[in-house]
């Protein structure tokens, strides 16, 4: 069975609920702790001094995974705590802010270069890692999962609002996210040749500072022998990360694929939809190409990858997860069912750091 791993990115927020730049005093705290002695894996810098980045170690038990999920964010929120700080599952803050870039040169040199880009980049992700064999199998399992990538955005949708104001979007973060020049869906390699020799290009362009600039929906790890499948939301639940994990190790594992591959310029019509739609509306369907209720696409990927599921053990999980995120709603219903109780930006705020630890 394929190992798994989460990495997530979390904002760092005030008690009040307000986007708080101590990613360098929590850096400073979790450099004082044995990482690899604790649960939950490491806690990262990410660009942002608002932001902060843990990542689980590689699990192949589902369960294992859940609990490290909630181990690496409660030990991340004790860490913030010394800090002053907590730490919220939100994809983007819903207040004004202006962030402040980490005091590390490529930050700085990604900052001069990139100019609004990067300084809106106030944005939380969740990143699934799937084992595999060898960058050829890499390769053709990017080649195969393109297609399915849309519905994973749209399951972890998080974030409505920007700015101080609500964007009609499930995921804006995608949005300001695809602003990047490598950023969103890509055509089909071929085999890792053609995607290294496309990485070569892209950084004979001058375009890309270095090869950590490559964000692709989904590519291959420069890090680790895995696909990073990147074009989630962090999700505000830990079960709906989980629930990433499961259908992107069952796409890996899934060999069928469409008779004929959509085009990219589709591709990213999808992935607009699922942001703008989240689970409200209608998808773009994976295998005809036709508009249909969110739950049905989400059903299609299910469907799809039951095998896989069946034979890694997660249908069950899968399946009732599914059933709890479309009766629930994803993070984006949620912030926007609070906004309906009343609650202002830093009272959402507050909310999500509730969700974030149960």
């Amino acid at each position: 069975m394929r190992t798994v791993g989460v990495e997530e990115e979390f904002l760092l927020v005030t008690p009040g609920g307000r986007p708080y730049a101590v990613a360098t005093a929590v850096l400073r705290h979790a450099a004082d702790e044995p990482s690899d002695a604790l649960p939950g894996g490491d806690v990262e810098k990410e660009f942002k001094q608002e932001q902060i980045e843990t990542s689980t170690h590689p699990c192949t038990d589902l369960a294992e995974l859940v609990e490290q999920i909630r181990a690496g964010r409660s030990r991340t929120d004790a860490l913030a705590r010394r800090a002053g700080a907590r730490v919220a599952a939100l994809a983007t803050a819903p207040q004004v802010v202006e962030s402040t870039v980490l005091p590390d040169r490529r930050a700085h040199a990604i900052r001069a270069e990139f100019g609004q880009i990067a300084r809106d980049q106030l944005t939380c992700g969740c990143h699934v890692h799937v084992e595999v064999a060898d960058d050829d199998e890499g390769v053709q399992i990017l080649d195969r999962l393109r297609s399915w990538t849309a519905i994973l955005l749209a399951l972890s949708g998080n974030s409505p609002s920007w700015q101080g104001g609500h964007t009609g979007y499930a995921s804006y973060r995608s949005q300001v996210w695809g602003r990047w020049p490598t950023a969103g869906p890509t055509a089909e390699f071929g085999d890792a040749e053609g995607y290294r020799r496309l990485i070569k290009d892209l950084l004979r362009s001058g375009t890309i500072l270095d090869e950590g600039m490559v964000y692709f929906d989904a590519r291959l790890s420069s890090r680790y022998p895995t696909v990073e499948v990147r074009v989630a939301d962090v999700c505000l639940d830990v079960g709906d990360a989980a629930l990433q994990a499961a259908l992107v190790r069952a796409l890996a594992d899934t060999t069928t694929s469409p008779v004929d591959p959509p085009r990219t310029e589709l591709l990213r019509a999808a992935g607009w939809r699922a942001a703008r739609s989240g689970l409200t509306g209608d998808l773009v369907d994976p295998l005809s190409g036709n508009p249909v209720p969110a739950a049905d696409a989400v059903g299609t990927l299910v469907e799809h990858v039951r095998p896989a599921l069946v034979a890694n053990g997660d249908l069950d999980f899968v399946e009732q997860q599914v059933n709890t995120l479309l009766r629930r709603g994803n993070g984006a219903i949620q912030q926007l069912g609070w906004r309906a109780e009343g609650a202002d930006d830093d009272e959402v705020v507050r909310r999500a750091v509730d969700r974030t630890h149960l």
